[in-house]
């Protein structure tokens, strides 16, 4: 196991270099960086999540099959995932406030062209090509904002704060996903995709601004020098490689209950809309409380990787169940009416511990290699996003929704040993 050697004490107010300019941050101007953090992922997801919520009219307003119209969604999630290890490396390189700034910034910028350039028109309808790789350019930019403002939040928060701290940013995702979901198929069907991709260019826009204004190096504690970390680096670490694939792993069931969680909750268990959405808003409810709570219980217990593991295995648990349910509740009601109950237990319980998960990451990789540490973490991530949807439409062809519960258990039971444990 690499020795790492970290900060237990909360920063007090002091001189910190930020750029060329020597400034004072008070006691509480760490939340301010944490401010900023959730803003950036939740803008990030409002624009992962929120766009394929327009499918519908997407698929309408630009003329669109299935097919294309899963290209090029599709490709909006591969561009993450691609760029993903690259901006880490960067980020600690050159430094969260860049990197971020520049991320942000290049992000709204593209999204401003697309609003101006790729949208369909009275006189024109862009082509699968050109919207597929306009959102190949997003997600490839958009990826910059997950590690860098990750590094900046354990740079400010002290170990015994840290999982809270990551696990509010976290909340971001849900959040972000959960409005852009709301509100951006309701403004393509109004106003057209200039406003959605206009929309989004604002809210990079807006959260690069606050960047700007407050996120800075934190204070530089005795020689001015970040801690150190003795061991290999993150990509020549097999721990860090270990904790990455498993959060992976754990994700793939997580993007299962996202993706088509909505499609078997009607298809199968007959909900209507109504029923269905509140089924989905209680799971994203109740991942955002789980994150904070347990970011806080194992900041206090610090045992971050019994809690992990123990997810793992409750999640294989609940999935086990939904496919028991799956299999035997045809033609018994009292089964069916459980099946909503489940899936969202399930839903919870794999999607409650990415606070912990990318704090024990980063405390693993050190200091120095945070940013390269999450970021191939959510390169695994997003890898799920882009097959997990391909997956389920096969499993559902050759064994239906048994088939898709039950690999979602095996994947989080595959999981449970590759996390670490503990020390």
């Amino acid at each position: 196991m690499s020795v790492i050697v970290t900060r237990t004490d909360c920063p007090p107010p002091a001189k910190a270099v930020s750029g060329t300019a020597s400034q004072t941050f008070g006691p509480n101007h760490r939340w301010k960086v944490l401010g900023i953090g959730v803003a950036a992922n939740a803008g990030f997801s409002a624009t992962f999540s929120g766009v394929p919520a327009t499918a519908v009219v997407m698929r309408q307003g630009y003329q669109l099959d299935n097919a294309s119209l899963g290209l090029a969604l599709g490709l909006l999630g591969l561009g993450v995932a691609l760029s993903e290890l690259p901006w880490g490396v960067l980020t600690d390189r050159w430094g969260d406030r860049r990197v971020l700034l520049t991320g942000l910034g290049a992000t709204a910028a593209w999204l401003f062209v697309m609003a101006m350039l790729v949208v369909p028109t009275k006189g024109a309808i862009p082509g699968v090509t050109l919207l597929s790789a306009s959102l190949l350019v997003a997600g490839l930019l958009g990826g910059s904002v997950n590690g860098s403002s990750g590094r900046a939040i354990m740079g400010w928060f002290s170990e015994g704060e840290r999982g809270f701290a990551m696990s509010i940013r976290q909340t971001a995702v849900p959040l972000g996903g959960g409005i852009g979901a709301l509100v951006l198929p309701s403004l393509a069907l109004g106003f057209g995709f200039a406003a959605v991709f206009g929309l989004l260019a604002a809210v990079s826009a807006l959260s690069a601004i606050f960047a700007w204004r407050w996120l800075h190096e934190p204070p530089a504690e005795g020689s001015g020098h970040v801690a150190a970390t003795a061991g290999p680096a993150p990509l020549r670490n097999l721990e860090v490689w270990r904790i990455s694939s498993a959060i992976g792993l754990l994700c793939f069931p997580q993007v299962a209950v996202l993706t088509f969680a909505s499609v078997f909750l009607h298809d199968f268990v007959g909900l209507g809309t109504l029923a269905t959405s509140a089924s989905l808003a209680t799971v994203q409810t109740g991942a955002m409380v789980m994150r904070v709570w347990s970011g806080r219980y194992t900041d206090r217990r610090g045992n971050r990787r019994p809690f992990l593991r123990l997810c793992s295995a409750l999640s294989a648990l609940a999935f086990a169940v939904l496919w028991l349910l799956v299999v035997t509740a045809a033609g018994r009601p009292a089964l069916m009416a459980a099946l909503p109950v489940v899936l969202v237990v399930a839903g919870i319980a794999v999607s409650a511990w990415h606070g912990v998960a990318y704090t024990e990451l980063a405390t693993l990789a050190g200091p120095g290699h945070v940013g390269t540490a999450l970021s191939l973490a959510n390169s695994f991530v997003f890898v799920g996003f882009c097959l997990v949807p391909i997956a389920i439409s096969g499993l559902l062809h050759l064994w239906a929704w048994p088939g898709v519960w039950l690999a979602a258990a095996g994947c989080a039971l595959i999981a449970w040993p590759i996390f670490l444990r503990p020390a």
